[in-house]
């Protein structure tokens, strides 16, 4: 099912951008788990729309309802599910996206796949909407990892290029001002991993954590430790020296294989880097089609969006680390 992840701790995202509700059942939580919400409410809140000058004008709470699977507060060892209500819509904005594909956007190949029927609202089930139960279940694995001493974090690298905030904040105003918009690149580190998680080949950590990342929309590259700085690099550059430090585990002195070797952890601060698109929908006139009557048409397209995804993305890349950890965790205690 393309809307699971997970085998240990897995979990199903449900709902579209303007469905009553958009939700995650979840898997693999231990028993007798008590979640911090506070915490959870304020790791939604980094992500929530309509939170910033640069971010779209659609306001929603994003409180997460558990509907199942808690009892006093404490989880029970049935599947927990989630909903958050979608409340601030205007559906109407999106009713020509029937005809007329936004380019970019997934509007033209959901037609290919579902056929006339899909739902254009906010962009249905490819909105960045269904990005909140992500973070949901993200939310929980990083509470539990940090109770193992594993701590996730992210952080803006850079915004079209530009890595000074001064630079960042001008050029989001440009791109405002003219209906534009631009990407950019979220670095996120995982320190505290243990050595010795993921498998090789097709189950190794890159392929579970990118497989994650990915999930979340307008991610188009994600790269681990040096990234493609390696096809630059020779051997004795990019090898990472092994070495003890007393009597603790081994180390590397440098980390450009991002904390993982063979698919496997190394022990060393997992570091990876994802590259997201210019939002698609923008203000300016773009060349599309109507795909009922087969003609070449203009589009402008109309709603709330963000000039840069990259503002709210940096708790969704967070949350995508730490469900795949937190399930590659499970798996080596089995």
């Amino acid at each position: 099912m393309s809307n699971s992840f997970g085998s240990r701790f897995r979990f199903t995202i449900f709902g579209q951008s303007h469905a009553p509700v958009v939700g995650v059942t979840i898997e693999g939580l231990p028993s007798g788990f008590a979640p911090d919400m506070q915490a959870l409410a304020a790791f939604l809140a980094r992500r929530a729309p309509g939170s910033g000058k640069y971010v779209t004008t659609r306001k929603e709470a994003d409180a997460p309802e558990f509907i199942a699977g808690l009892v006093d507060g404490h989880t029970c060892g049935a599947p927990v599910t989630a909903v958050i209500r979608n409340t601030n819509t205007r559906s109407g904005d999106y009713e020509d996206l029937r005809r007329v594909p936004r380019p970019g956007h997934a509007d033209y190949t959901a037609f290919a796949k579902y056929g006339p029927d899909r739902d254009v609202a906010g962009g249905g089930q490819f909105s960045g909407r269904l990005t909140a139960p992500l973070c949901v279940a993200g939310g929980l694995a990083l509470q539990l990892l940090a109770q193992e001493g594993i701590n996730i974090r992210a952080r803006i690298a850079s915004i079209g290029g530009e890595t000074d905030p001064a630079a960042i904040e001008a050029l989001l105003a440009d791109v405002k001002a003219a209906g534009d918009s631009v990407g950019g690149v979220v670095e996120c580190v995982a320190e505290g991993v243990p050595a010795g998680l993921g498998e090789p080949m097709f189950g190794g950590m890159e392929n579970r954590i990118a497989q994650a990342v990915f999930a979340i929309p307008a991610v188009k590259g994600v790269e681990f430790g040096a990234g493609f700085a390696v096809g630059h690099m020779r051997g004795s550059e990019n090898n990472d020296p092994f070495y003890f430090d007393g009597p603790g585990p081994v180390r590397t002195r440098t980390n450009h294989h991002g904390g993982i070797l063979g698919g496997i952890t190394s022990g060393m601060p997992i570091v990876f880097r994802a590259a997201f698109k210019p939002t698609p929908s923008i203000g300016m006139e773009q060349d599309s089609v109507d795909l009922f009557s087969h003609e070449n048409v203009k589009l402008t397209v109309k709603g709330r969006h963000d000039p840069c995804v990259v503002l709210r993305a940096v708790p969704c890349v967070e949350a995508a680390a730490a469900v795949a950890i937190y399930d590659a965790l499970l798996e080596s205690r089995c």
